[in-house]
């Protein structure tokens, strides 16, 4: 069983991990001789000439390049760095509010930002609506953008009709009056997924920001809570292979996009990821979490099911975990204490009750969410009858299913993979193919799973946690944005599943015997890991460069 570097080993046998001999520098390193207390002036300070020289030198950087990969993870400083570039990318070269529902994510973050914690009514003269105030000139460039990407020129003309339309519009500055904004769609999820955006909001207002740098900044502190929440969890996975499998999904064009963006996504998808890593730590792999990575777990527990209620299950498998897997003030739990026994339980309770009373809470705005369909299909969502038709036949809404498959099955896997926003781009061939590659890699490479602690019964519990996830994106669709009577069930969209895919992969890996292995029947070095890194960023500088030619031309 691989050791954990949490214990301070040292792992040379993983792909990725970086070795160093035994004083901690390089063979060959540069170093500085001692100054004698007889040396002149001069020669001190050509001796210093030389340090400072010798401390650019690609020896130095090297140097220091594999001791920050040894303390923090290859997987992990390889995702910081891709992502930090192309989520930045993608923050600056997406027009502002072309994100998926940026529109309506930006309000409610807005509305969060000074204290909107609950859905709030608002007029509307088409019905039920939910919504709040935001900005007059940011309510502009909402109305203008929203017109841009509806009315798309014919190809090869360039999505954005007018950048400097685009200019006028986010120079202006942010204190105006308020107008009151429709976000219904938004407005049913909980303020906890929100809190990045909404430090973006409260420091762009703080420091007096046009409403374009506001926009940037609130992209960019969601971006920053990405890398972070992510970051965890990959470095928690840093002294096994499997860490490669978690940076794969992790720089999918899609995630990487979305944390670009305003949206909840953002934050579900970060935790969903680092929840996921945690659990293949102390499930999967068998290794003990340190307090650190216990503390994260158990909040995730509770802050993932209110981040978007579809992934509810996977954060109650945190009482599949052993026991002693867990840290709690400093000493393993397992000891024969019952009450420490019953935390991850405690804690997966006050998680699935903070969903069922948010459910309850956001449960109303269900009934206005037709608005958002073309003008002929208003009213036609009816939440209610769809969930009696669900438990009433529920034959028919297999065969519903069915046909959404069969009809729509192609562009759920591409969307997987990346349809960028609202401009409803999808990233090149040559980005799947380069993802692809990625994941056959990172799964060929991975560790094997302990059996001890992943028995049969508890792999199988989560696979079937994960098909019921699934399962539950389809009905809460079905039930939210389908109409009564559709041929199929819409709305449903393949970053939807993103979250759910590092748990998917590692209950597979559980159950398929098959890895990678070299001539000698070793697993891959090195090669594996540089494989996946430059596969990874062909994805996401082909998505860059597709997204921002059709975009701006």
């Amino acid at each position: 069983m691989t050791t954990s570097a949490d214990r301070g080993t040292t792992e040379e046998t993983e792909a990725g991990t970086a070795q160093t001999n035994g004083s901690g520098h390089e063979d060959g390193a540069p170093v500085s001789a001692d100054a004698g207390d007889t040396a002149s002036e001069a020669e001190a300070e050509a001796r210093e000439q030389d340090s400072a020289t010798d401390s650019k030198s690609p020896g130095a950087v090297r140097k220091a390049a594999r001791a920050i990969v040894t303390r923090f993870g290859a997987a992990t400083v390889a995702f910081a760095v891709l992502t930090t570039l192309f989520g930045t990318l993608f923050t600056v070269l997406t027009p502002p509010f072309w994100g998926h529902d940026e529109i309506t994510q930006f309000g409610r973050a807005y509305q969060v930002a000074y204290g909107g914690f609950l859905p709030q009514r608002i007029h509307d003269d088409r019905g039920l609506a939910y919504g709040g105030d935001v900005p007059a000139n940011i309510d502009a460039l909402m109305g203008y953008s929203f017109r841009d990407y509806q009315d798309n020129p014919e190809e090869p003309g360039a999505m954005v009709s007018d950048p400097g339309a685009y200019d006028r519009l986010k120079s202006a500055q942010v204190d105006s009056p308020m107008e009151s904004v429709w976000f219904t769609n938004t407005a049913a999820y909980s303020p906890v997924p929100y809190v990045p955006a909404a430090v973006g909001i409260r420091a762009a207002a703080l420091l007096d920001l046009d409403v374009g740098s506001m926009v940037i900044l609130t992209r960019l502190a969601g971006l920053l809570a990405y890398l972070v929440v992510v970051g965890f969890g990959l470095y928690a996975l840093r002294a096994h292979r499997v860490q490669w499998l978690a940076f794969t999904v992790a720089v999918l064009p899609i995630a990487v996009f979305q944390a670009g963006t305003v949206t909840a996504d953002t934050l579900t998808n970060a935790l969903a990821i680092m929840v996921s890593a945690l659990l293949i730590k102390a499930l999967f792999l068998g290794n003990g979490l340190t307090r650190a990575e216990t503390v994260a777990l158990l909040g995730a527990t509770v802050l993932l099911p209110v981040s978007k209620p579809t992934y509810v299950l996977l954060a109650m498998l945190v009482v599949l975990v052993p026991v002693d897997r867990f840290t709690f003030f400093g000493a393993a739990a397992g000891s024969g204490f019952t009450w420490r026994r019953l935390v991850p339980w405690a804690f997966a309770a006050a998680g699935a009750l903070a969903f069922a009373v948010w459910m309850k809470i956001a449960a109303p705005t269900g009934d206005g969410m037709s608005l958002m369909r073309p003008r002929h299909q208003w009213y036609t969502v009816k939440p209610g009858e769809q969930l009696g038709e669900i438990l009433g036949d529920p034959l028919h809404f297999l065969d519903v299913f069915g046909d959404s498959i069969f009809y729509r099955d192609q562009r759920w896997f591409t969307q997987f993979f990346g349809e960028l926003g609202f401009a409803y781009i999808d990233v090149p061939a040559i980005a799947v193919l380069a993802c692809l590659l990625a994941f056959a890699a990172s799964i060929g490479i991975a560790d094997r799973m302990n059996p001890r602690t992943a028995t049969f019964a508890r792999t199988l519990i989560v696979a079937l946690t994960v098909a019921a996830s699934v399962a539950m994106i389809y009905v809460t669709l079905y039930m939210s944005f389908t109409p009564v009577g559709y041929y199929i069930i819409d709305g449903v969209q393949g970053r939807y599943f993103v979250p759910l895919a590092l748990i998917a992969f590692a209950a597979l890996l559980r159950w398929m015997p098959l890895r990678l292995s070299d001539a000698r029947g070793k697993a891959p070095g090195w090669g594996a890991a540089v494989t996946i890194v430059v596969a990874s960023s062909v994805a996401l500088i082909a998505s860059v460069a597709k997204y921002s030619t059709i975009v701006w031309g």
